[in-house]
């Protein structure tokens, strides 16, 4: 049976955008497993003391057909510098499965990088553990295919804070730089030049 995997912000005792991942969360039952009732995450972080957690906190969430485990753990942001571009034409994460052994894979082989830029098909999508969006001196722009549409990707769209756009691997040197986030790390916190990707 597949499991997935929902990760929420908890800081000064509150789960941020839980509606956004309770929609995602419900979205994905829905699609293995129609007859099923929604969860409502406030009934189940409810169970748990977040007003104990005042740092940044994450909060893993395992699922299949029903809440499997709910973790907390401290979260250190990965320091980024350097990326390197990783063509993965098969690989496939529209569900945030628990199973993460491709993208795992590709990690393991960035070599002396930081952080791995995925492409698919001649087009950037993410990183192994963020969003992306690339600034060209006027607007940011982020993959309008990316492998995983994230919660924090969602918002900055509706926000008007991105374009969406297909983005060429051939295009990366019409920006001047690169900003990875996801639902732990804030935009703009983890930015680098696209000089510092390397193809």
């Amino acid at each position: 049976m597949c499991r997935f995997i929902e990760t929420i912000r908890v800081e000064n005792g509150q789960a941020l955008y839980l509606d956004l991942h309770e929609s995602r969360m419900n979205a994905t039952r829905r699609q293995f497993w129609p007859e099923l009732s929604p969860v409502s995450l406030a009934v189940e972080l409810g169970k748990y003391p977040l007003e104990n957690f005042k740092q940044r906190t994450r909060c893993r969430i395992l699922y299949d057909m029903h809440v499997v485990s709910v973790e907390f753990g401290t979260y250190t942001p990965r320091r980024v510098s350097t990326l390197r571009c990783m063509e993965a034409n098969e690989l496939e994460y529209s569900f945030k499965y628990e199973n993460r052994s491709d993208i795992d894979a590709l990690y393991a082989r960035r070599g002396r990088f930081d952080e791995v830029l995925i492409v698919r098909n001649g087009l950037l999508t993410d990183t192994t553990i963020a969003n992306i969006a690339l600034w060209n001196g006027v607007q940011w722009h982020t993959p309008a295919a990316p492998l995983q549409k994230g919660t924090h990707r969602e918002r900055l769209l509706d926000n008007g804070v991105l374009v969406p756009r297909a983005i060429s691997i051939r295009e990366v040197s019409n920006y001047s730089k690169i900003c990875l986030f996801n639902a732990m790390l804030d935009f703009g916190e983890t930015i680098v030049g696209t000089n510092n990707i390397y193809l």
